[in-house]
């Protein structure tokens, strides 16, 4: 249903002030906010923390006790309805001016529904666009179904009026980095399964953890989902329910600045004064959105057989306890799955198709000569077979012609591509104005910024290809068609490219399966018990997939050759990302390096996670900054490997790197 259109009609102020009346938790009777504070403070948890910390510091208990209250006024939400309302009918305004359409499935919300009555819930959204929170509590408004509590990060507390109307919406606040902060990871975690305890509200955060500055997914943070299960481990609660969500977007908002952060340029500070800069958004299109509720998921049936939940009752509940190793993997299986659930849920516009086309043209072509319009529909419609045959769910207009979707997607993309004399050309970024000629590094960078655009929304859509694209790029780099030898190759490009795309740990051979599959249904491979062969019409198929994972592997191998021909075997991340964009820059402009990935900090920081998983890179802890230590004939290794010169092994990964 879209929920835009049906309400265009009704006036804003009657939809913000109608009666709003959720049906009640049943297990347990509701709470004030107040409540739930004094019941954090009064825990005797925190009160064991409280006196650890001041022997541990030699403070007195009261005046750790005065941090812990502190700590939670900074933190706490106060969830008020008025301003709830007023929320509603800001919001309201702004996506009925922005979006064509807020598509919902109805199936969803019922479920989620029922599910908020009978146990505590926590909504599990993707993260693509500061409109994600409010788009999920606009519509939980808008459907009588409890509204939630939201993790947000503490930057957003600091905005003037902005900040305190967000707590009072539902917002608590969270500090960045707080591993090694005892005291406040005591009260943040109490304070999240106190609110699982009592069913005080649904309970939403974003298990990727931050905001996807590439629109694909992040793998999972763990420490939240830690703290959401312990309740029910602890027997606290019966059951939790996970409600994955996956927000899909047309166009997102914050395209642009994106693209830029990727490059280098430092983000914005979150401000009030910034955000009302930002208000020429509202006289941009930015299409439809598409928010899929996923179906509720019970932890007490997915933990069955997989956990063993009798060691928390040899502890009193109210001590701390370290998940061990197995409950450990059990919140990573368990996160990782619901983000393959959310991808899974998400749409794919034909704008992300259209985009993995566009990356495949040469840059010369794209910007000076560009794609002949009719010869972009064509493989654009091919894609969307193959699209199709591998189990995507596709947002392509029903009612207008394939010519109409094409026309009218690039116009709601002129930010990125134009149209002009049959030809659809790369945009350039914005001419600077000045008196001499611009120099080769900044029409590198201005380029940069439209192509990191357009890797974006091609990024939207990889989830569907990755599996068949590391099975094709594993018969490219063994040349052999012997099952078990391009099963050795898959498991190693999964284990280099886990922060790339996510894969659910264990479960490498089952992906290797699906993969097989889905080739031998677009028909690109014969499969037997032994072998995976190229049919006669699966070439082109098999090449797509390939050339879709070619910037990664320039991208990785142009780090790999930095890390072995550097002299310094030590140093910082800082120093790593400024001397690899600057080699990629260069080599860009050159014309030896044709992917302009290789300048994303997202792409190079993935690279650092992957070698230090790998134990080609070990980092040194040290009291000013992280520095890391390369083993260059790893790395050289590695990078043999992901060519083909020397046979793909299945790499054991360092145990600490991956958490």
């Amino acid at each position: 249903m879209d929920i835009v259109e049906d309400k265009r009609c009704c006036f804003d102020f009657s939809f913000a002030f109608r009666t709003f009346s959720p049906p009640p938790y049943k297990v347990a009777p509701a709470c004030s906010t107040a409540e739930l504070n004094r019941a954090v403070l009064e825990s005797q948890y925190l009160r064991y923390e409280i006196k650890e910390v001041a022997v541990e510091t030699g403070s007195s208990v009261e005046e750790v006790r005065d941090e812990v209250c502190r700590i939670l006024r900074e933190m706490s939400q106060n969830l008020q309805l008025r301003f709830i309302r007023l929320m509603a009918f800001t919001v309201r305004k702004v996506f009925k001016r922005i979006f064509s359409a807020i598509y919902v499935n109805m199936e969803g919300v019922n479920a989620l529904q029922q599910a908020a009555q009978e146990s505590p819930v926590i909504l599990m959204p993707n993260h693509r666009s500061y409109v994600d929170f409010l788009v999920v509590s606009y519509i939980l408004f808008s459907y009588d179904i409890p509204l939630p509590v939201i993790a947000a990060g503490i930057p957003l507390a600091g905005m003037k009026i902005v900040g305190e109307i967000l707590r009072r919406s539902g917002a608590f606040f969270i500090r960045r980095a707080i591993r090694s902060d005892k005291l406040y990871w005591a009260v943040l975690s109490e304070y999240v399964r106190t609110i699982v305890r009592s069913g005080f509200a649904p309970l939403e955060f974003f298990v990727e953890g931050l905001r996807s500055r590439t629109l694909k997914s992040l793998p999972p943070k763990l420490g939240m989902m830690h703290m959401i299960l312990e309740p029910f481990l602890k027997g606290e609660v019966y059951d939790v329910t996970l409600v994955p969500i996956s927000i899909s977007y047309d166009r997102v908002l914050e395209e642009s600045l994106l693209a830029h952060e990727l490059l280098g340029v430092p983000k914005p500070r979150e401000s009030t004064t910034g955000l009302l800069k930002a208000s020429k958004v509202l006289r941009e299109n930015y299409g439809c959105m598409h928010v899929n509720f996923g179906r509720p998921l019970s932890v007490r049936q997915l933990c069955e057989g997989k956990l063993n939940r009798s060691q928390y009752n040899l502890i009193p509940r109210d001590l701390p306890q370290k998940p061990n190793a197995e409950t450990e993997a059990c919140g990573s299986w368990l996160a990782h799955m619901i983000v393959r659930i959310q991808e899974e849920g998400t749409l794919t516009s034909p704008w992300s198709l259209m985009a993995c086309v566009l990356l495949q043209v040469p840059t010369a072509a794209l910007t000076e000569e560009g794609l002949l319009f009719h010869q972009l529909t064509e493989q654009t419609l091919w894609l969307r077979k193959l699209a199709l045959d591998f189990g995507a769910h596709l947002s392509w207009p029903e009612k207008l012609s394939d010519s109409e979707v094409m026309s009218s997607t690039l116009a709601l993309h002129r930010s990125v591509v134009y149209r002009k004399a049959g030809r659809v050309y790369l945009v350039r970024g914005d001419e600077p104005e000045r008196k001499h000629p611009i120099s080769p590094e900044e029409d590198m960078m201005r380029m940069a910024v439209a192509f990191l655009m357009l890797v974006s929304y091609r990024n939207q859509c990889l989830h569907v290809f990755v599996r068949p694209a590391l099975l094709a790029l594993a018969m490219s780099i063994t040349k052999s068609t012997q099952r078990d030898e391009l099963l050795t190759c898959f498991c190693f490009l999964q284990e280099l490219f886990s922060n790339e795309f996510i894969f659910i740990p264990g479960r490498s051979s089952q992906d290797f399966d699906e993969a097989c599959s889905l080739l031998k249904k677009c028909k690109a491979v014969h499969v037997s018990l032994w072998d995976v062969t190229v049919s006669d019409t699966g070439l082109a198929v098999l090449l797509f997939l390939q050339e879709l994972l070619k910037p990664f592997i320039d991208s990785y191998q142009l780090m790999f050759r930095f890390l072995c021909e550097e002299r310094d075997c030590v140093f910082t991340e800082k120093e790593f990302l400024l001397a690899v964009r600057t080699l990629a820059a260069k080599l860009i402009i050159s014309g030896e390096l044709h992917t302009y990935e290789a300048l994303s900090s997202d792409v190079q920081k993935n690279v650092l996670s992957a070698l230090r998983r790998l134990g080609a890179v070990t980092r040194i802890k040290t009291s000013e900054n992280n520095e890391y230590k390369v083993n260059k004939s790893a790395v050289r290794r590695t990078g043999d490997m992901l060519a083909g010169r020397i046979p793909p092994q299945v790499v054991q990964a360092v145990p600490d790197a991956r958490l």
